[in-house]
């Protein structure tokens, strides 16, 4: 099993909208994780969505911590390629520069949006059109990838005459390619097309495994949409591990969970709403200590001292998935706490379960350039 942080640039009311202290506070635990052998960080792209995520030029982020890193792979966490967002051509380009300036460390990670804010924003009115969309495009960048040049498109959400996009990709024969997916229909499709999910779920290790065991199964059977199978599914989660487990609990009731899962339901709000949740602005309440306490004892939580958070780890791993990723600053969390939780965890924890020195996408990828 291979770890990662998620970067989303969120600024709770406690950081009084300081905007420029959470980003670069992002850039330097990528930093810290990278230094102490995390293998991935993922930066997800969001528009209008205050205080949940500033993170809206995620491109330009990545070619930052392409310079400031020297071994952890950056991923898109998503870009979305709805043309209306972005076209199809610039997000080859992107990806192909961010794949040079990294030499070879970019994971492209895909996605449609979520929220009707982001969508309505960009003249998207009806959600289910982004399925259409996606499909539409999918398969379009390998080609453009080539050396040879694309020979154009004509369809029904975006045109483009024969051109020679550039430049090609660094690694042969393109960057891993992955796809933000929640419910089991979008696994079973991911599995199909050959791409690695990006899982982003607030339910434990129990709630994915019924879905890995769907992707897995239909994985063999893949004819995909880039010049390579990516095997792998990541999940997103929550991290505190620090050497004294009540100062963890503490400090874990304490971070602004709930504000952050309110915003999660305010703005994300093509997913299915699950029943009995408050409107906003009426908000989720925060975990107590007691009920983090039961969390960690069920190994549910990855929080608390090492031997906890691995006990938590293990369930992941139990359940089949590739990758576990921490969204730390989606909180509270200050960056001393942030490095302090990971270089534990990079101490104590990471060694037990990332024993291959190599990254699992590298892995696939060579193996296919090889064939």
């Amino acid at each position: 099993m291979e770890f990662g942080l998620f970067n989303s640039a969120c600024v709770l009311p406690q950081f009084n909208g300081d905007e420029h202290r959470r980003i670069m506070d992002e850039a330097a635990i990528v930093q810290t994780a990278d230094r102490v052998g995390f293998k991935y960080t993922w930066a997800t792209e969001h528009h209008f969505l205050t205080e949940y995520s500033h993170l809206s030029a995620n491109e330009v982020f990545l070619g930052y911590l392409a310079a400031a890193t020297s071994s952890i792979h950056i991923g898109s966490g998503i870009f979305n390629v709805t043309p209306p967002v972005n076209h199809p051509a610039r997000v080859a380009e992107r990806v192909a520069m961010l794949d040079h300036l990294s030499e070879g460390r970019f994971e492209f990670g895909m996605g449609r949006g979520s929220s009707t804010t982001e969508q309505k924003g960009f003249g998207i009115t009806d959600p289910d059109l982004t399925r259409e969309m996606f499909d539409e495009v999918v398969g379009e960048f390998r080609k453009m990838w080539k050396q040879e040049e694309y020979p154009g498109f004509d369809g029904k959400f975006f045109s483009m005459p024969p051109r020679n996009v550039l430049p090609k990709p660094y690694s042969a024969p393109h960057p891993p390619m992955w796809v933000a997916a929640g419910n089991p229909s979008t696994f079973t499709k991911a599995a199909r097309m050959g791409l690695g999910v990006l899982c982003f779920t607030i339910g434990g290790p129990e709630s994915v495994k019924p879905l890995v065991e769907l992707y897995k199964n239909e994985i063999g059977n893949a004819e995909p949409v880039g010049d390579f199978v990516n095997d792998n599914i990541m999940v997103t989660t929550q991290l505190l591990c620090l050497e004294d487990g009540q100062r963890a609990r503490d400090l874990g009731a304490d971070m602004g969970q709930g504000y952050h899962r309110s915003l999660l339901l305010r703005y994300l709000d093509t997913f299915p709403r699950p029943a009995g949740i408050p409107e906003w602005p009426d908000l989720l309440p925060d975990p107590t200590p007691e009920q983090i306490d039961a969390g960690i004892k069920a190994g549910d939580t990855p929080y608390g001292t090492p031997d906890e958070v691995t006990a938590a780890i293990r369930k992941y791993a139990d359940a089949g998935v590739d990758q576990v990723v921490f969204g730390l600053l989606s909180s509270t969390m200050e960056r001393d706490l942030a490095f302090e939780t990971i270089e534990t965890f990079g101490k104590h924890v990471l060694p037990a379960f990332d024993t291959d020195p190599v990254h699992r996408t590298t892995r696939q990828r060579e193996a296919a350039a090889a064939r």
